[in-house]
């Protein structure tokens, strides 16, 4: 984990942070322009600005930030794929690793806000090395007098007031690196990453998500959720019974047919909470899940990305999944423009091109028992995206709750493709295409 860092937290000193920012990022320019003409080079100004350590610069000030800024540079790594330069793409993906946690006198600062002086008092131990630190807070492990251990996840101090101000300058910042294709629209997709941060941010909702999400998967023993203490839960500060399982990542070193058991199970999970309940857990962080090998249960953590997905977008989506799978061209094509992944308006170039990226995508749903472990898929992928990006300088993200379930899947296959899976997807796919 990172070292320990404070939190800026006024709209000024977190603008101030971005400009430096800013000018690191052009000092970096001239000191490395200029040691590549005395070299007698003649560099782009694109190999200029983000160079190794400007890319460096980038994610290391996001991480000490926190918050929104370091949320939306999660969220593009995780969606643009190779439509980002490899430099930028590899800073931005740092930030999926961890965040510089809270000094000690801040944590206690906020609990003494949520909590009142005196807290301490409950517990008969608190520890102030966080368990894990992200973009919005940060976890630690406590066990109250009665022997109930918990896991509370606190807030960074000023990070909710900031939201709205930090993606504006972030998006700022991302003109100023001009490393987008010019038609990749981000507007859509900060517009609604300020508000899905501003319902992450507020710890009561994302206890009431839990609660509605631990609903839906009552009764089945395969899933395990914590249950929110109240009493001690407020905007800023979410108490949970701990839930003690080995990282999901363990289960690599388990035999072939534990894999294959949880990653079917894993994949199910998803498509109920897509296509039966419409309540969708986004974030592929690893660490949102837990092994526990006597029960042989998966825990399930960290609610404050749970998205509503309404009955006709699941339709679409069904739509989409089944020509895809019977590899029906013009179905595929109708359901992506119900979808957002085309328009009337694209080039046919660029149409054939999104096409060919959904038939590759989509390769798993057409195997009775997918190999995660040995396949080239992301590869291929990546192939086209990035001939896309050199090609036309063509592309669009699509609609942000369907960016959303991306982050999803995504993080499902790199955890399948960690645990060599091997997957009934056809089978368990078409039970809910009915």
């Amino acid at each position: 984990m990172s070292l320990p860092r404070r939190i800026p937290r006024s709209r000024f000193e977190r603008l101030g942070r971005l400009g430096r920012l800013a000018g690191g990022l052009a000092a970096g320019v001239l000191n490395e322009g200029t040691r590549q003409l005395l070299q007698g080079q003649r560099p782009s100004p694109s190999d200029l600005l983000l160079t190794p350590a400007n890319a460096h610069r980038l994610s290391e000030r996001l991480s000490e930030m926190r918050g929104a800024v370091m949320k939306i540079g999660q969220l593009i790594s995780m969606d643009s794929g190779q439509l980002l330069p490899e430099p930028l793409s590899e800073a931005l993906a740092r930030l999926r690793d961890d965040a510089h946690p809270m000094p000690l006198g801040e944590v206690a600062q906020v609990l003494n806000q949520a909590w009142g002086r005196g807290w301490e008092q409950q517990f008969r131990h608190f520890s102030f090395t966080p368990l894990a630190a992200a973009s919005i807070g940060q976890v630690h492990q406590a066990e109250m007098k009665n022997g109930r251990r918990l896991a509370i996840k606190i807030q960074y101090p000023g990070i909710s007031e900031s939201i709205d101000s930090d993606v504006e300058n972030l998006g700022r910042i991302l003109k100023l690196l001009r490393q987008l294709p010019s038609t990749l629209d981000l507007a859509p997709l900060l517009d609604e990453a300020k508000k899905q941060l501003h319902l992450e941010a507020d710890y009561r909702h994302e206890a009431e998500l839990l609660r509605r999400y631990a609903d839906c998967i009552s009764g089945d023993d395969r899933f395990i959720t914590p249950k929110v203490i109240t009493a001690l839960t407020t905007p800023q500060v979410l108490t949970m019974d701990y839930l003690d399982g080995v990282p999901i990542e363990d289960l690599a070193q388990h035999s072939a047919d534990e894999r294959d058991r949880v990653a079917a199970n894993l994949l199910e999970l998803a498509l109920r909470e897509l296509f039966e309940w419409g309540l969708v857990q986004t974030d592929p962080n690893f660490s949102n899940y837990r092994y526990a090998p006597e029960s042989m249960q998966v825990q399930l953590l960290d609610f404050g990305a749970v998205r509503g997905y309404s009955i006709e977008r699941r339709e679409s989506l069904r739509k989409l999944v089944a020509s895809c799978l019977e590899q029906d061209e013009s179905g595929m094509a109708e359901a992506a423009r119900s979808v957002g992944y085309l328009s009337a308006e694209d080039p046919p170039e660029y149409r054939d091109q999104v096409m060919a990226l959904l038939s590759i995508v989509s390769e798993p749903l057409r195997h009775p028992r997918y190999r995660f472990g040995s396949t080239d898929l992301v590869s291929r992928m990546s192939m086209l995206l990035v001939k896309i990006r050199l090609e036309g300088e063509y592309g669009r993200l699509p609609p942000p709750d369907v960016l959303f379930l991306h982050r999803k899947l995504g993080g499902l296959y790199l955890l399948f493709v960690r645990l060599r899976a091997h997957v009934p997807v056809r089978e368990l796919v078409r039970k809910y295409l009915v």
